[in-house]
């Protein structure tokens, strides 16, 4: 097995969104935000290949969306998913299988495209992209509060084209088997059934975080996300799988920090789970 890191560029959100009910005069101090209030973001994704597969997690934001969407996200960065992909000897027609933690538009966008004439068309034209029921249709039928986040162009022609996979769905504390090394875990607080991959790598467990935890930032148990629609259920499941990441010595590997890729827990002298050691995903594995 191998693992890469696929980086696909930069946005930015509001830092009060970011941190839910913690105020600005904490989080600053992890974060740093500009002077409209927004802190920088990655959208790193993750190649995953075996001896025959070629396995995509998420696909970043993408570039169908029109220049007044990108605008309040101020796009940068030289990376993109495409040049990522292409520093790693691939192209788009090499990659098997594309899991999407959850369809909100920075994790799934780049998983179709749209040609000259309006049409839109997986990114992928070998793969299989994989998600679940419960998932699909929290998306396609969306609350208020995430409504802004599922863009139906980015899933549905994934759909109409046969080539999206439906996988079972699971309690938060349970673990999906999925491929050779590859397990599937489920949290519902950020929304429904988002899928949280673990990979085993040379005995250890690489945790894909997606936003459960988007940075090293949200590990004290408070920091949930504004976003989330089930705050509470976010710490419920954060407690639980943080307590499972020390025992079971995981290596957190984070979507959107914007410069550490992963880290290590412990507990500190009072108790509490805290951030360990920081660095490339290469650093660990």
């Amino acid at each position: 097995m191998k693992l890469s890191v696929i980086d696909t560029g930069y946005f930015k959100l509001d830092g009060g969104a970011m941190f839910g009910v913690v105020p600005k005069v904490l989080w600053q101090k992890l974060e740093k935000p500009d002077e409209k209030n927004l802190c920088t973001w990655a959208m790193r994704c993750l190649l995953v290949e075996t001896d025959n597969r070629k396995i995509l997690i998420d696909a970043g934001i993408g570039s169908k969306q029109d220049p007044k969407f990108f605008s309040h996200f101020d796009l940068h960065g030289d990376a993109s998913l495409h040049k990522s992909l292409h520093s790693n000897g691939l192209l788009t027609d090499d990659i098997t299988d594309v899991l999407i933690t959850h369809m909100h538009f920075d994790h799934v966008g780049g998983a179709v495209q749209q040609d000259a004439k309006g049409n839109y068309f997986p990114t992928f034209e070998n793969a299989t992209y994989w998600t679940n029921q419960k998932h699909f249709d929290w998306a396609y039928t969306p609350n208020a509060r995430e409504k802004a986040s599922f863009l139906k162009e980015n899933f549905v022609p994934l759909k109409e084209e046969g080539v999206l996979k439906n996988l079972e769905a699971l309690p938060y504390d349970q673990h999906l088997e999925w491929m050779s090394d590859i397990k599937i875990g489920y949290a519902y607080g950020h929304t429904e059934a988002m899928m949280i991959p673990h990979i085993n790598y040379n005995g250890k467990t690489i945790v894909y975080c997606a936003d459960l935890l988007p940075s090293p930032s949200h590990v004290r148990l408070p920091y949930v996300m504004g976003y989330d629609t089930r705050p509470l259920l976010t710490l419920e499941e954060k407690e639980w799988f943080l307590n499972e990441a020390v025992e079971k010595e995981y290596v957190l590997f984070f979507e959107h920090a914007p410069e550490i890729e992963a880290c290590t827990l412990k507990r500190n002298e009072r108790g509490r789970i805290v951030v360990d050691k920081t660095g490339a995903l290469s650093d660990f594995v």
